[in-house]
């Protein structure tokens, strides 16, 4: 007995060592491999393989045999491998098949695939594995071979649908990979993997347009099945065409009674993206949709002031309209009585009358009424206050107006109402000229947690940076910060008689491009067209390859086509702004604008 347990712990002491010996023979391979020493790697590679199957290992082997082209031995150490482990064979020939791929023989590569396939047996997990390889070897060809031998072997269509959606991609085979993808999704409910992949894969303008129309197959094949539509509304958002997403938002709102909130987001999400007529035609559906429904206040609201952003963001920005616009407000509040759901309509009320109508003791008026409706609501009083703040600026009280926003600061201290407040001062005091005061606040500010605010707030200090420091007085940055303190209380006049004066004085300082360019975009809020396209092509000409280059061509752009009508010239500068810029924002938007002008058929 004493015997034979001795021969039992010898046996394990050996083969304790054996598997030392081994793992140390594959970290002198690897490291030889590192070092670019592929002979000597080589043979410790096939010593440690012969023992000890690795995915990795047998991949550097490979990778050694091609360098050094070693055809031979290559050659008889997988004839030996196959032999003496017909569990890994898959992997060996899959390999040899590498390697004779590099030799440039191709018929012979394929046939150690062909093999490959069928080493594998009915082993699915390895033949996913297998599938991986081949993808990763720009082999995706045997990738879906193998990927589709699985699922004959197996009798089960329903697998490996994502991996054979990319393998698909890279076939470029748009149409079965859609297919893959939907099947997918379908049959387990998952539209965010879906969503996700589809992001990924549907880049190209071909793919997208057949993806919509798949979509809108499946949806008439199959009028019951929430999840194409679900789909399809994503795609349109994605596409930022809140139309079609509405027209599909609206049918599954009738069919699985979401009694239009999905909806209001979907307004909502217009809005968000300066989509005002379809925030406003949504909003508008769900007043008549739900007269009684717990949305209709907010809904109402948001419908005047989709119309209301409309209106403020068309120019000349004609009082008559903002005249119409405070009527639809006052009819609200009328019908809703002054109360926690129409606090809201009342502020939007004072910011027309202040900011529009020049009515200064109105709005103020105003506000006062929806702070006492609002009282139990601090960050709405807040928010009012910091409207009053901006109504006595523009009367001309920046004392006045920083005690209010101070107010705020301390009552919102950590929270995103503070940071706006402080931001507020900061430029109140860049508007008096008080340069590092403005700039140690917006120091602060660039940490901020909204990226908004961080933002604005580093926009604004590098402008001061940049352009104070440069002479004792900061005469040339004072006029500039004065002439947007006069832009703010909507002085446009006066501001743009200011700023010609400055252009001449200051021609070749480092502020040059930035009156320029404000001179232009107030130009074009006056709706002065010709006067805004002149100074936007000194700007280009003279600073294009500075900060405003693509701003100045995306501008002049935007004029041809929606002010001057001039097509041929809006396409010329589209297209010269995507090929001279781009990593500019406004690329996206150029190439549909372009695409629109050129007659294309925008799905």
């Amino acid at each position: 007995m004493k015997k034979v347990t001795s021969c039992l712990m010898i046996g394990f002491l050996l083969s304790g060592a054996a598997a030392a010996f081994g793992q140390g023979e594959r970290e002198l391979a690897e490291e030889y491999f590192k070092n670019g020493d592929c002979p000597k790697a080589l043979s410790y590679y096939s010593s440690f393989l012969k023992n000890s199957f690795e995915k990795i290992s047998l991949k550097n082997y490979t990778s050694c045999i091609v360098k050094s082209k070693a055809w031979g031995d290559g050659e008889q150490f997988f004839k030996k491998q196959i032999k003496g482990d017909a569990n890994n064979a898959a992997w060996y020939y899959l390999n040899w098949g590498i390697m004779l791929e590099n030799q440039g023989k191709a018929v012979e590569a394929s046939k150690k695939y062909e093999q490959v396939v069928t080493a594998s047996g009915t082993r699915t997990e390895l033949k996913r594995d297998l599938a991986d390889e081949f993808r990763a070897n720009n082999q995706s060809e045997w990738a879906k071979n193998i990927l589709l031998e699985a699922r004959e072997s197996a009798k089960r269509y329903d697998i490996f649908q994502l991996e054979l959606a990319s393998v698909y991609r890279d076939l470029n085979q748009p149409e079965k990979m859609i297919d893959e993808l939907l099947s997918y999704g379908m049959r387990y409910q998952n539209t965010e993997v879906v969503q996700n992949m589809l992001q990924d894969f549907t880049k190209d303008e071909k793919e997208q347009a057949l993806l919509e129309k798949v979509l809108y197959d499946k949806i008439q094949k199959f009028p019951n099945e929430g999840f194409y539509n679900e789909l399809l509304i994503w795609y349109q958002v994605q596409r930022k065409d809140f139309y079609k997403a509405f027209v599909q938002e609206r049918a599954l709102d009738r069919r699985f009674k979401h009694n239009g909130s999905r909806l209001y987001n979907l307004g909502m999400l217009a809005l968000q993206n300066l989509d005002y007529a379809n925030a406003g035609m949504i909003f508008d559906h769900l007043v008549k949709e739900y007269p009684k429904g717990q949305l209709y206040p907010v809904a109402r609201r948001m419908a005047i002031f989709a119309r209301e952003e409309q209106v403020k963001n068309t120019y000349p920005v004609k009082r008559s309209e903002v005249q119409k616009l405070l009527g639809q407000y006052q009819q609200l509040v009328d019908e809703l009585g002054v109360n926690v759901r129409t606090i809201e309509a009342l502020r939007n009320m004072a910011i027309l009358n202040a900011f529009y109508m020049d009515d200064f003791k109105k709005a103020i008026e105003i506000l006062h009424t929806a702070i006492e409706a609002g009282k139990a609501e601090k960050s709405f009083v807040d928010k009012c206050k910091l409207d009053l703040g901006d109504i006595y600026l523009l009367q001309g009280e920046p004392w006045e107006a920083t005690l209010v926003y101070s107010q705020v600061e301390k009552s919102q201290k950590d929270d995103v109402l503070g940071y706006e407040a402080k931001l507020r001062n900061a430029k109140l005091h860049y508007f008096k000229g008080e340069f590092e005061l403005a700039k140690a606040v917006l120091d602060i500010l660039k940490k901020a947690t909204s990226r908004e605010i961080a933002n604005d707030a580093n926009e604004l200090s590098l402008l001061i940076m940049d352009n104070t420091g440069l002479d004792s007085t900061e005469a040339a940055m004072k006029a500039y910060s004065s002439v947007e303190l006069q832009l703010f209380q909507n002085k446009k006049f006066e501001a743009i008689d200011t700023l010609k004066q400055l252009y001449k004085k200051y021609e070749n300082h480092s502020l040059a491009d930035e009156i320029l360019w404000l001179t232009a975009k107030t130009y074009i809020k006056l709706d002065s067209n010709q006067q805004a396209m002149a100074d936007l092509k000194l700007l280009y000409s003279k600073f294009g390859h500075d900060l405003y280059g693509d701003d100045a061509l995306f501008a002049m752009a935007k004029l041809y086509q929606e002010k001057l009508n001039d097509k041929d010239q809006a396409m010329k500068l589209y297209q010269e702004l995507m090929e001279k810029y781009p990593g500019s924002i406004f690329v996206a938007e150029s190439r549909k604008r372009f695409r629109i002008l050129r007659g294309d058929v925008i799905n």
